[in-house]
Protein backbone atom coordinates (compact mmCIF):
# COMPACT_ATOMS: atom_id res chain seq x y z
CA UNK A 1 0.00 0.00 0.00
CA UNK A 2 1.03 3.14 -0.38
CA UNK A 3 -0.25 7.13 0.57
CA UNK A 4 -1.33 9.39 -2.26
CA UNK A 5 -1.25 12.45 -1.73
CA UNK A 6 -3.95 15.10 -4.00
CA UNK A 7 -3.61 18.81 -3.98
CA UNK A 8 -5.94 20.63 -5.32
CA UNK A 9 -5.36 24.54 -7.03
CA UNK A 10 -6.39 26.06 -3.76
CA UNK A 11 -3.32 24.15 -2.29
CA UNK A 12 -5.52 22.20 0.17
CA UNK A 13 -4.28 18.68 0.60
CA UNK A 14 -5.56 15.16 0.52
CA UNK A 15 -4.11 12.21 1.10
CA UNK A 16 -5.47 8.03 0.39
CA UNK A 17 -4.23 4.98 1.14
CA UNK A 18 -4.25 2.66 -2.42
CA UNK A 19 -4.40 -0.70 -2.61
CA UNK A 20 -1.81 -2.72 -4.97
CA UNK A 21 -2.89 -2.42 -8.85
CA UNK A 22 -4.88 0.34 -7.89
CA UNK A 23 -4.15 3.57 -10.45
CA UNK A 24 -3.65 7.47 -9.05
CA UNK A 25 -7.30 7.97 -10.94
CA UNK A 26 -9.17 4.91 -9.61
CA UNK A 27 -7.66 5.84 -6.35
CA UNK A 28 -9.10 9.36 -6.63
CA UNK A 29 -12.58 8.23 -7.81
CA UNK A 30 -12.72 5.88 -5.12
CA UNK A 31 -12.21 8.53 -2.46
CA UNK A 32 -14.28 11.42 -4.07
CA UNK A 33 -11.13 13.41 -4.95
CA UNK A 34 -12.05 16.62 -6.80
CA UNK A 35 -11.04 17.01 -9.93
CA UNK A 36 -10.97 14.07 -11.64
CA UNK A 37 -13.52 13.12 -13.39
CA UNK A 38 -12.29 10.41 -15.41
CA UNK A 39 -15.00 10.09 -17.80
CA UNK A 40 -13.88 7.34 -19.80
CA UNK A 41 -13.48 5.44 -16.65
CA UNK A 42 -9.44 5.18 -17.59
CA UNK A 43 -9.79 3.98 -21.38
CA UNK A 44 -7.55 7.11 -21.67
CA UNK A 45 -9.23 8.42 -24.55
CA UNK A 46 -11.19 12.08 -22.64
CA UNK A 47 -8.01 13.65 -20.68
CA UNK A 48 -10.33 14.32 -17.77
CA UNK A 49 -8.00 12.46 -15.29
CA UNK A 50 -5.20 14.68 -15.63
CA UNK A 51 -2.44 15.91 -13.13
CA UNK A 52 0.77 17.02 -12.62
CA UNK A 53 2.68 14.78 -10.97
CA UNK A 54 5.40 16.83 -8.26
CA UNK A 55 8.85 17.58 -9.73
CA UNK A 56 11.04 15.03 -7.51
CA UNK A 57 8.26 12.36 -8.37
CA UNK A 58 8.93 12.87 -11.97
CA UNK A 59 11.77 10.17 -12.29
CA UNK A 60 9.92 7.82 -10.22
CA UNK A 61 7.22 7.94 -11.98
CA UNK A 62 8.32 7.97 -15.49
CA UNK A 63 7.40 9.97 -18.64
CA UNK A 64 3.96 9.13 -20.39
CA UNK A 65 3.75 6.47 -23.06
CA UNK A 66 3.92 7.65 -26.70
CA UNK A 67 -0.26 7.10 -26.77
CA UNK A 68 -0.64 8.92 -23.52
CA UNK A 69 1.74 11.67 -24.73
CA UNK A 70 -0.66 12.13 -27.89
CA UNK A 71 -3.46 12.51 -25.86
CA UNK A 72 -2.19 14.89 -23.56
CA UNK A 73 -1.12 16.93 -26.59
CA UNK A 74 -4.39 16.69 -28.17
CA UNK A 75 -5.83 17.93 -24.60
CA UNK A 76 -7.37 21.85 -25.03
CA UNK A 77 -8.16 24.81 -22.87
CA UNK A 78 -5.63 23.14 -20.23
CA UNK A 79 -2.11 23.65 -19.41
CA UNK A 80 0.02 20.76 -19.99
CA UNK A 81 3.53 20.77 -18.15
CA UNK A 82 6.66 18.53 -18.73
CA UNK A 83 5.03 16.68 -15.47
CA UNK A 84 1.53 16.51 -16.48
CA UNK A 85 0.02 12.80 -16.99
CA UNK A 86 -3.19 11.00 -17.49
CA UNK A 87 -3.82 9.50 -13.99
CA UNK A 88 -5.39 6.54 -15.43
CA UNK A 89 -2.11 5.35 -16.62
CA UNK A 90 0.00 5.13 -13.34
CA UNK A 91 -0.24 2.05 -11.50
CA UNK A 92 0.61 2.34 -7.71
CA UNK A 93 3.08 0.36 -6.22
CA UNK A 94 4.79 0.74 -2.54
CA UNK A 95 7.50 2.18 -4.63
CA UNK A 96 5.24 5.56 -5.44
CA UNK A 97 4.45 5.45 -1.63
CA UNK A 98 4.55 9.42 -0.85
CA UNK A 99 3.53 10.38 -4.03
CA UNK A 100 1.89 13.59 -4.96
CA UNK A 101 0.00 14.97 -7.44
CA UNK A 102 -1.18 18.20 -8.51
CA UNK A 103 -4.71 18.75 -10.03
CA UNK A 104 -5.22 21.47 -12.55
CA UNK A 105 -7.67 24.36 -11.86
CA UNK A 106 -9.52 22.91 -15.31
CA UNK A 107 -9.72 19.34 -16.85
CA UNK A 108 -10.66 19.16 -20.56
CA UNK A 109 -14.39 19.56 -21.72
CA UNK A 110 -14.91 20.96 -18.84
Amino acid sequence: MAKITYIQPDGSERTCVNFEGMTVMHLAIGNLVDGIDANCGGMMQCGTCHVYIAPEWADRVGPPSADEAAMLDALEGVEIRPTSRLSCQIQLGEELDGLVVKIPPDQPGI
